[in-house]
């Protein structure tokens, strides 16, 4: 079993500061430095190339470009790169994402994958005409995936359920092949859905211990359903030469920052319906006071960035191969495909994937070269500075 890494679309904006920008005067930081164009977004998906990267998430929400559209405008931009495009099943209907999917992956040559988002965030869900409270939620992408996977079996599709309902549904052809599903939910009405149909479990990056604890519990649904299902997870990275320089720039993160823009996210967090977010609000204490080694909640894992921002929260922090430890002691415990980003986006993609991937390349941890990854000629590529 070996290490794929992924990397991230920052269809939001980036910038060299946590930043998230939410709709009209929500924001709980900094606005976005550098806007989220196709020209930029499509640097970004040069370097994960280039660098071996197997993927790129793109998020989804109101905050954010559409990660549909957005990455079909960058298909053509690259030649090997997946798409892991997230999206919300309780705003669309289950016939047209798998007709959607299946369009996808033949003018992409077989390059989509599926990130499942059920949605934790009610005012969030209202805003696409979703009232649903959050187990119905669950329920209802149990229902979605269900049609989903078998409108892509070929043949028509029939389906009633409590939420959902088809008849006759099909594509003009199945997907070739079919897009792997990636699925993350943390609270009992979402892991009974993980096991029955994702391919891949996605965690937000919480201490080994409790990443293991989650993986068994998902492990022995998915055994009763008779699945095997794939463990993954969502990290910022900050990567170094040495462990005090990347300690430094995870300073320089939370220096930016004030209490006023604290609070106000957490406030904002706080009302969020996800089990998973609130996990990850308990990893750090909400607060500044702890400075930045304090925010350290397990050797080089460090909680800082959920203090501003929803979602993934942590971030592994240390010299190349300390990082490579950590994404190893994760790895012993069944994690196969890592998400990952950074502040900023372009340059951290080449921190990491210019200090790290070697490294893990060298312990055997990942499967060819960055080139044969890439599909990409010998050459040299020299860091973003």
């Amino acid at each position: 079993m070996t290490v794929t890494p992924h990397w991230f679309l920052p269809t939001s904006g980036d910038g060299r500061m946590i930043v998230e920008r939410f709709h009209a005067n929500r924001s709980p930081g900094p606005a976005a430095k550098r806007e989220p164009d196709i020209g930029y977004l499509a640097e970004i998906a040069h370097a994960a190339e280039r660098l071996g990267f197997e993927g790129v998430l793109t998020p989804t929400g109101t905050w954010c470009e559409d990660a549909w559209l957005t990455t079909a405008a960058l298909i053509r931009e690259t030649r090997r790169l997946k798409y892991l495009v997230a999206f919300r099943p309780g705003v669309i209907s289950p016939t047209l994402a798998a007709q959607m999917a299946a369009t996808y992956q033949r003018i992409s040559d077989g390059r989509l994958l599926l990130n499942i988002v059920t949605g934790g965030d009610s005012v969030e869900q209202r805003r696409f005409g979703d009232f649903h409270d959050h187990d119905q939620r669950y329920a209802r992408t149990d229902e979605f995936l269900s049609i989903v996977r078998g409108v892509w079996s070929g043949k028509p599709f029939d389906f009633t359920g409590e939420h959902l309902s088809v008849s006759g549904a099909t594509v003009l052809a199945p997907p070739d092949p079919v897009p792997p599903l990636y699925f993350g939910g943390s609270s009992p009405a979402a892991l009974p859905v993980a096991a029955r149909h994702a391919d891949v479990y996605l965690t937000w990056g919480e201490p080994p211990d409790q990443v293991a604890d989650k993986i068994g519990r998902v492990r022995r649904l998915a055994e009763q359903e008779g699945r095997r299902v794939r463990f993954g997870i969502r990290l910022h990275t900050i990567s170094r030469d040495t462990s005090a320089e990347a300690w430094a720039e995870a300073a320089k993160l939370l220096d930016a920052l004030n209490p006023e823009q604290v609070a106000k996210a957490q406030a904002q967090l706080a009302a969020s319906e996800s089990d998973g977010q609130r996990r990850m609000v308990a990893l750090h204490g909400g607060g500044l006071d702890r400075g930045v080694r304090g925010l350290e909640i397990h050797p080089g894992l460090w909680a800082g960035i959920g203090l501003v921002r929803g979602g993934a929260g942590t971030a592994l922090v240390g010299s190349h191969g300390e990082v490579a430890d950590l994404i190893e002691e994760y790895h012993a415990l069944g994690i196969e495909e890592f998400v990952l980003s950074g502040y900023p986006h372009l340059e951290e993609a080449y921190w990491f994937g210019e200090g790290v991937l070697p490294e893990l390349a060298h312990r055997g941890l990942l499967k060819g070269s960055r080139d044969e990854r890439a599909g990409l000629p010998e050459e040299r590529y020299i860091a973003a500075q």
